[in-house]
């Protein structure tokens, strides 16, 4: 068997790494006999001269398999499973499931919290008061059984060896290196074990990745990985050039999904939801037309389906009408008139995850804190018009300060399509 010196030398050497070599750096990381500094120095090599097609593949299946696997579809039957590799004002998820479900699409999903300048659901549910999202496989099973669409946060005992490895990766500066995310994305996509996956993937300035041929490399990388560890799957390329809808903050964002829901949508919103629900359906063998999810959102199911979930995870009643704004108020407004030229959507959101951290508190979130963005790429503003509304508890100044920053005015510009591929 090789020692982690030898597949180390190996990957100095730039020579490919065999499967048995892969599977052992991942058991060294969930069993601990390799070290962090052995692993911090398989990362770097990983980061540095890339993993082809075959060791990604490896790696992937090898953390998969470090833990649970819930293999739904085995049971369930078909259903999918929707991803975003996260953005500023992403409401996608919450209003794409229950239009699935209400579709007769059945969905699940596991979801994480924040990261970054990129909201998590995760975070954006927990707004709901009382809500609970830990989440088993009979739990899951349940859930889809009655509303066929089932969302929360794994167990531990999923891909555990990707746990220890995604931590040293933010200390190693290895969190950017392609082959790393899609292993780490799929090794919990594929434990959920659904009959398809369907990826928004964003592309932009407040994107996972800035640069965009580094993001159209992540989507194919995902869905080719996913392909060869034997679960179909598809991607839409949704713009992060400015916040995708008119809210960002938690429990804004939700009261936005239920406003979505029910037809009060911001267009470019609807635009990637509809995108990703036909992607998803496709994957196991229906066709959604636009008619089909206007006529889910204009009978009221879609929204009734998000509301009877959040019961049955223990909402408190009628939570629906309790999702307040923090109660300081400012506004953002244009410092001369001309064209919204540019949005910074990753300051915004970096500045939105620092003012909705309460000072004594770094590890709580206040999910009242929001942000409503009234201005498009493109759009015409005149001068001291408002291009945005803050909601805080504390000083608004440094947000004020930030978001005025971010939202540059200038020439006359093509905005960007909501759905770029």
């Amino acid at each position: 068997m090789a020692t982690p010196f030898d597949i180390l030398n190996r990957m100095r050497e730039g020579r490919t790494l065999t499967a048995a070599e892969v599977r052992s750096v991942v058991d060294g990381a969930a069993s601990g006999s390799w070290t962090d500094v052995q692993l911090a120095a398989f990362l770097m090599a990983a980061a540095m001269r890339g993993l082809d097609r075959d060791e990604t593949r490896e790696l992937t299946l090898a953390m998969l398999e470090s833990g649970d696997q819930w293999a739904l579809a085995k049971d369930f039957g078909h259903l999918v499973d929707k991803h975003s590799t996260g953005g500023v004002g992403d409401t996608v998820s919450l209003i794409a499931l229950p239009l699935l479900a209400s579709c007769g699409v059945p969905v699940a999903k596991l979801t994480g919290r924040s990261l970054g300048h990129s909201g998590g659901t995760a975070d954006k549910l927990e707004s709901i008061p009382g809500v609970r999202l830990e989440l088993d496989r009979a739990g899951t099973l349940d859930l889809l059984d009655r509303f066929g669409m089932a969302i929360g946060i794994a167990t531990a005992g999923i891909a555990p060896a990707d746990k220890r490895l995604y931590g040293l990766r933010d200390r190693t500066s290895t969190v950017s290196s392609i082959p790393l995310v899609v292993g780490s994305i799929l090794s919990k996509k594929l434990a959920l074990g659904a009959s398809g996956i369907v990826f928004d993937v964003k592309i932009g300035n407040g994107a996972f990745f800035p640069d965009a041929r580094d993001t159209r490399s992540l989507a194919s990388s995902l869905v080719e990985i996913s392909a060869a560890c034997g679960t179909p799957a598809d991607y839409v390329l949704s713009d992060m050039n400015q916040p995708l809808g008119r809210w960002v903050g938690h429990a804004a964002e939700v009261r936005e999904a239920l406003d979505c829901l029910v037809g009060d949508g911001d267009p470019r919103l609807l635009e990637v939801v509809a995108a990703i629900c036909r992607k998803a359906a496709r994957l196991v063998g229906r066709e959604l037309s636009r008619r089909d999810i206007d006529s889910a959102i204009g009978s009221g199911a879609a929204r009734q389906k998000l509301v009877d979930w959040a019961d049955a995870q223990g909402a408190e009643p009628g939570w629906a009408d309790a999702l307040d704004l923090a109660p300081v108020e400012a506004v953002v407004t244009a410092s001369e008139s001309g064209f919204l030229e540019a949005v910074d959507c990753r300051r915004i959101g970096n500045a939105f995850a620092d003012a909705c951290r309460p000072d004594r508190e770094p590890h709580r979130i206040d999910h009242a804190v929001a942000l409503r963005y009234d201005v498009r790429l493109g759009q015409q503003v005149e001068r001291g018009q408002e291009l945005a509304r803050l909601y805080v508890r504390r000083d608004p100044e440094p947000l004020q300060r930030e978001v005025a920053a971010a939202l540059v005015i200038g020439e006359e510009t093509e905005p960007p399509p909501a759905v770029m591929e």
